[in-house]
């Protein structure tokens, strides 16, 4: 492993197979053994029909443009540029963006070799 890694998060490429929501994962292109970053680009008013929880892993996500709420278990919280939100492995998590979209960094913790995502189903509150 060299002793640095440098690359522009929006040269890698989309992940997502979503209309609306881009997906750009960096752990390997930064060949970083402990932290994972990804850069998550949600269309205007977007909200994602999937969620996730962790086995292990602890997440930070940090709003970098626009505005939006996340969905924490079912609560649903406002967010707006420059937040950070740790989040807890075991805690279910979505977004939804606002009327200017949403992009965000994600920044994990190791993740085990057989993967660590659990995909669950939001349960946004009635608006």
């Amino acid at each position: 492993m060299s002793a640095y890694a440098k690359i522009n998060l929006l040269s890698i490429k989309n992940s997502s197979e979503t209309e609306g929501l881009e997906s750009h994962f960096a752990r390997k292109y930064i060949e970083s053994r402990d932290i994972g970053v990804s850069l998550f680009r949600y269309a205007p008013n977007f909200q994602a029909q999937g969620a996730h929880s962790h086995k292990v892993q602890e997440e930070v996500y940090v709003v970098v443009h626009g505005s939006g709420s996340i969905l924490l278990n079912e609560e649903a919280i406002n967010i707006t540029l420059w937040d950070a939100i740790r989040v807890a492995p075991e805690v279910v998590r979505t977004f939804r963006a606002g009327p200017e979209g949403l992009d965000i960094l994600a920044i994990g913790g190791p993740k085990p070799s057989e993967g660590d995502g659990v995909r669950q189903t939001p349960h946004w509150p009635a608006s």
